[in-house]
């Protein structure tokens, strides 16, 4: 796997099968379940809009700048529609795909946009997102130093995983050095606290499974998911994780890559 940022992955074959990111990742967030879903798929995993390696965010950016990009990146693949799985803010873009009928069927992982009122993001995040972005720059000049001990490989991932002693140094680094280059995090989240969060469930006709982990520090359940389990999402495959975090790709890799195969293959 290249170490650099760059703005797509593709590999294998088989049905057509898209990986979205999260909030300041890149498509290598995904890289630990890219050999098990590239046996039964044409994996593309796109990085995001706005992030490192993706493309720019362009002048007067609204809410729809994310799946646009995600489209061109399907139709640039000669995906007319895909199997999509996406992570945290990547699942909130895969349901703007579904709605657009770009899916054969959607696997959310933690997805954003779920908690109570469907707005934008909360002030609270807001902060916290800003708090974070400022605290890995600082840290990216040591990361190697810090991904070389086990404790600090702890600390790296202690937000977004459980399980941490499987994920290798140098993609953890690359993580870090990822959150930091995303030059455009700033904005992001200043465009998701100002636009709102709206689905027209109706229009996502495909099936959608939605996975969550009980110890997700950034979108807790079950408080994070009350608006996808009680308006939008309701009959939705509902997967609750004991003692996983919010990305369960990394936490637990091969155990997702069985619940979008074994999902997908069903449709």
């Amino acid at each position: 796997m290249t170490t650099g940022f760059t703005p797509f992955y593709r590999g294998g074959s088989g049905s057509p099968l898209v990986l979205i990111h999260g909030f300041t990742d890149t498509w290598r967030g995904w890289e630990l379940v890219l050999p098990s879903l590239e046996r039964d798929h044409d994996v593309l995993a796109p990085t995001l809009a706005g992030h490192a390696g993706g493309p720019p965010l362009p002048p007067g950016a609204d809410e729809s700048v994310l799946v646009d990009a995600l489209e061109e990146a399907m139709d640039e693949a000669g995906f007319e529609t895909a199997h999509i799985a996406g992570n945290s803010l990547g699942g909130f873009a895969a349901l703007q795909l579904a709605e657009r009928g770009r899916a054969d069927s959607v696997v959310l992982l933690a997805p954003a946009g779920g908690w109570p009122g469907g707005g934008g993001l909360s002030e609270g995040l807001v902060s916290y997102f800003r708090q974070m972005h400022g605290m890995v720059v600082a840290a990216v000049p040591h990361i190697d130093a810090i991904v070389s001990t086990a404790e600090g490989r702890r600390q790296a991932t202690s937000l977004i995983t459980e399980n941490y002693e499987h994920i290798p140094p140098g993609l953890i680094a690359h993580q870090v050095r990822g959150v930091a280059a995303c030059e455009d995090a700033v904005r992001l989240v200043e465009l998701g606290r100002e636009v709102g969060w709206s689905l027209d469930p109706g229009k996502i006709n495909c099936p959608v499974r939605v996975v969550w982990g009980t110890e997700d520090r950034i979108l807790p359940w079950p408080s994070a998911a009350e608006r996808f389990r009680t308006e939008s999402l309701p009959d939705a495959d509902w997967v609750v994780l004991q003692g996983v975090g919010h990305c369960p790709q990394l936490d637990v890799p091969e155990q997702t890559v069985g619940l979008i195969s074994d999902f997908a293959a069903q449709r």
